[in-house]
């Protein structure tokens, strides 16, 4: 699978997963595209991702604010930076009981994590359209998308509409040669692996905790211009956690 010549736009590239994805994708000679509104970091995403073989630019961008997200995707027009691949990572996790959440509260959820998703795709779409460029969005869901813990409302609520739009996307957008996925990580973890107990291990069939290039591999074959009979669909890459039965003893 060679990305030399793609151009990937990642949303909530400064941290986690998503500056994962964009080393992983600036490593296979890609131009990378990162946004965040975490500038300090995405800066210096921006020095580490260059010092490898890919192109990595920055652009500071508050992906619940529609505004900024349409300046956004004009900047890159007028920059001459149209993406060919689209990724939407960016997204928050805050769990809050229930009885002391509002509606700030939730807006603040789903604005950002699935407003987003719903904006880039059809204004990145929008650009693909005009130049018949057959586009590729990869959608970052989630595995709380069909399970959850107390007080994820919210959060659960936006990563099961993200599922949800990624079909509804891959339907509109398919008479445009634009092929719309999703995938939904598990448990995986972006710090220190010796933080890991073996019984965060033991959890999963495959033995292990998630690693970002877990889906960093998944990007890469959704993104394959090749893949093209994978269209609509959900990926859980999550080393089998949902699929263990577990008793507690």
């Amino acid at each position: 699978m060679d990305h030399s010549k793609e151009v990937v736009l990642i949303t909530g590239a400064s941290n986690g997963i998503g500056k994962g994805l964009s080393l992983a994708y600036a490593k296979r000679g890609a131009k990378v595209i990162g946004c965040d509104i975490d500038e300090e970091n995405g800066r210096k995403l921006s020095k580490e991702a260059n010092e490898l073989s890919g192109t990595f630019l920055f652009y500071p961008c508050d992906v619940s604010n529609p505004q900024a997200i349409s300046q956004l995707i004009k900047q890159l027009e007028t920059d001459h930076q149209i993406p060919t691949i689209l990724i939407n990572n960016a997204g928050i996790s805050e769990f809050k009981n229930i009885f002391e959440s509002w509606v700030e509260d939730w807006d603040e959820i789903i604005n950002t994590n699935l407003r987003s998703v719903f904006l880039f795709s059809k204004l990145t779409s929008s650009l693909w359209k005009g130049m018949q460029i057959k586009g590729r969005i990869i959608n970052i869901a989630s595995t709380r998308a069909s399970m959850s813990e107390p007080n994820s409302e919210g959060y659960a609520a936006s990563k099961g509409g993200i599922i949800a739009l990624t079909h509804a996307l891959a339907a509109s957008l398919t008479s445009y040669d634009i092929r719309v996925n999703s995938i939904s990580p598990g448990w995986i973890h972006t710090g220190d692996l010796s933080e890991l107990r073996n019984v965060d291990h033991e959890q999963h069939l495959s033995n292990r905790v998630g690693r970002v290039e877990d889906i960093a591999k998944a990007a890469f074959y959704l993104a394959d211009a090749e893949n093209d009979f994978v269209n609509g669909e959900n990926i859980v890459v999550d080393g089998g956690m949902t699929r263990k039965m577990i008793y507690e003893h």
